[in-house]
């Protein structure tokens, strides 16, 4: 049997530290993201940091400081397709870059547990819950300054419904209502809708506008032949 062979008791006891480590910190960065209800939880951090640990102890075991630097190399590549799994874009919204770089980060705190640097693996676990729970209140609170007090971009959909013969001509005359008042348009899409129906929408990226000058425009196309219903939203974004 090999294993009588491969078995050592003070190096086997050093990855059941190790393990415990990865485990115990894993949990605590995935129980504030479980609480908070996101996507990867408790099991998931955990899940990441033990196996984070796992490899970098394993190339440790067999190849030294040499090769468990390479094999930490390859978890941190590795992880990103993880988090890529759990960001989610919902429009012109992005969900989950949040939770996808708190499991990067328990992947950090795995691969430190599993090199045996057990107080900066706590260490770093404390710093990930910092920033997901003292930083809260900061952004909550800039969050609420107002709009108009901040040089800020925000992206403008200007939603035009009418049907689907007149769709391509009330476009191209709301292109150039938006052009003539300076509104540039970055893209304009046609939506079909049931019945008939179509929704032009016109996407237009700028810093922030008077809210009249695009209630001007939508006015003037309200009362255009054929149009149903003229509506337009912002949202900010980084």
């Amino acid at each position: 049997m090999r294993f009588v062979t491969t078995f050592h008791l003070w190096p086997f006891l050093d990855t059941l530290v190790s393990y415990l480590a990865a485990f115990v910190l894993g949990t605590l960065i995935g129980a504030e993201r479980q609480y908070r209800q996101r996507n990867a939880g408790l099991r998931t951090n955990a899940l990441v940091a033990i196996g984070a640990a796992a490899f970098v102890d394993l190339g440790q075991r067999l190849g030294g400081d040499v090769e468990s630097i390479r094999i930490i190399a390859y978890v941190v590549s590795g992880i990103g397709f993880l988090g890529a799994g759990v960001i989610m874009k919902e429009g012109l919204n992005v969900r989950g870059l949040n939770t996808a770089a708190t499991l990067w980060c328990s992947a950090a705190v795995g691969a430190i547990a599993g090199s045996d640097m057990l107080a900066e693996a706590v260490l770093l676990t404390g710093i990930v819950l910092l920033a997901n729970t003292a930083l809260r209140p900061l952004v909550d609170a800039i969050n609420r300054i107002p709009v108009e007090g901040r040089s800020v971009e925000a992206t403008y959909l200007v939603t035009l419904t009418t049907t689907e013969q007149q769709a391509q001509g009330l476009s191209d005359e709301l292109v150039a209502r938006l052009e003539a008042a300076q509104l540039p348009v970055g893209e304009v899409r046609i939506e079909p809708r049931a019945g008939g129906a179509a929704d032009v929408v016109a996407t237009l990226t700028s810093t922030i506008v008077d809210a009249v000058e695009l209630d001007q425009v939508t006015d003037a196309m309200q009362a255009l032949p054929g149009v149903r219903h003229v509506t337009w939203q912002g949202r900010t974004h980084d």
